[in-house]
């Protein structure tokens, strides 16, 4: 079979397809409840833990895994439901007594204040990102907006509202490009990123640091290889391809193809983070990597084969490549696997599980995602100082923003908080948040 023109005829299995999807306001209900499988014992110090991002990808995925693993604690997602993310991701969750749904802003002072004190939170699983690393090279004011200031104010909440774990999830692109005969980085590895989402992700753990010494804010880092599975957004190369090929569309890939890179199944990453919250110290630094190293060309290969479709050059083509493409990453989790944590689901297995979703709930999970499928996303940039921007419910002018972005005023005694038990006994060097790491 040959692909399909863009916006031509479909292939029979798609109409097929498309013709026994429910409804897009229902389809939550027909797909499975996707999780991780760790359990550990509950830990008497977590009550109420917050997620941002919790209605994206990988932070949903931790949303369904602590719920319905843990009803001693209570989560909440705290979302402003960005174009990446969906309701879908989480309605499942609708009924369970310890799950609750806050939409709000991470860059909104106002917003992570009142969900921390309404809530009484004690935990906080900081995901809340831009992750698209195409559009950070045409749109990089919103990856500072969002992945810089947007920590900063969680930890300034955070720190006011005296948390007592805050783990903040980083990406191993903060490393930088890894050469292919070097050993795999250890959490100490200087940081070196080449890329704006990168770097507006490094500048967010130095924040983090930062927090860590001066305040004792009670911090854990963890910096995760690529992770996929269901429930990613179509803008990612695995999701994206899956989608064009059941459109019976070619992919297009950048370059040459032969960049590489370490593929974690999502339900894997949820256990990571499960491990980290229970077994992790605070202070320290955790690697989450993958055994699967595998370059783009033979990523293609295998979705080719998983859509019964032959690995030829009509299904393949390539365009001029990111202004900088890292070759690869590579990170040592042996840290994290020391707590128990292992790598379990095997790169085949955890493909075919999710074209299967794909093919069944790709295309109406997001409702249109035509726009996201192209090969390099349209990108509007804002200017660097808008004249006026929507505040929740009000239209401020910059002065009336800036007082609204100053956040709550910390209440502490003679400017000192109280470090928690675990950040004052916490003294490792191996990985731990300190100048050495940055």
């Amino acid at each position: 079979m040959a692909p399909a023109e863009a916006g031509g005829p479909k292939p029979d299995h798609l109409n097929e397809r498309k013709a026994e999807s429910p409804n897009i306001a229902d389809i939550w209900k027909d797909a499975p409840i996707l999780k991780g499988t760790t359990k550990f014992d509950p830990l008497p110090d977590v009550g109420t833990i917050m997620i941002t991002g919790g209605a994206g990808f990988i932070g949903s995925w931790l949303v369904r895994h602590l719920v319905l693993t843990y009803p001693q604690y209570r989560v909440i997602c705290f979302d402003k439901i960005d174009y990446c993310a969906t309701l879908n991701n989480h309605h499942i969750l609708d009924s369970q007594p310890n799950f609750t749904f806050f939409q709000g802003d991470v860059a909104s002072p106002a917003d992570v204040t009142a969900c921390l004190e309404q809530h009484k939170v004690d935990t906080i699983f900081h995901f809340a990102a831009q992750s698209h690393v195409d559009l950070s090279f045409g749109n990089s004011y919103g990856f500072t907006a969002t992945n810089v200031y947007g920590t900063h104010v969680m930890l300034e909440c955070a720190k006011a509202a005296q948390i007592r774990r805050f783990v903040h999830i980083s990406t191993d692109e903060v490393y930088g490009e890894v050469d292919e005969d070097s050993e795999d980085l250890m959490e100490s590895s200087i940081l070196a990123p080449t890329n704006p989402y990168a770097a507006s992700k490094a500048a967010a753990e130095m924040l983090v640091n930062a927090y860590w010494k001066s305040f004792k804010l009670p911090v854990i880092i963890a910096r995760s290889n690529n992770v996929y599975g269901p429930h990613q957004y179509p803008e990612k190369v695995i999701p994206k391809f899956s989608c064009l090929l059941q459109r019976g569309q070619k992919v297009v890939l950048h370059g040459d193809g032969k960049h590489t890179r370490r593929y974690l199944f999502a339900g894997d990453a949820a256990d990571a983070f499960d491990t980290i919250l229970h077994k992790g110290l605070i202070g320290q630094i955790y690697n989450i990597g993958s055994a699967d190293e595998i370059s783009n060309l033979t990523l293609c290969s295998k979705l080719l084969r998983e859509f019964g479709l032959s690995e030829s050059d009509d299904w393949i083509s390539h365009s001029q490549d990111r202004p900088f493409n890292d070759r690869r990453y590579a990170v040592n989790g042996q840290k994290l696997c020391d707590l128990g944590w292992q790598q379990k689901t095997p790169f085949a297995q955890g493909l075919k599980t999710t074209v299967d979703w794909y093919r069944k709930y790709g295309e109406q999970w997001w409702g249109n995602i035509d726009n996201i499928l192209g090969t390099f996303p349209e990108i509007k940039s804002p200017p660097l100082v808008p004249e006026h921007k929507m505040h929740g419910n009000v239209d401020l002018t910059l002065r009336e923003e800036r007082e609204a972005m100053r956040g709550p005023r910390p209440t502490s005694i003679n400017g000192v908080f109280k470090a928690s038990e675990n950040a004052t006994k916490s003294a490792h060097l191996n990985g731990e948040i300190s100048k050495g790491d940055v």
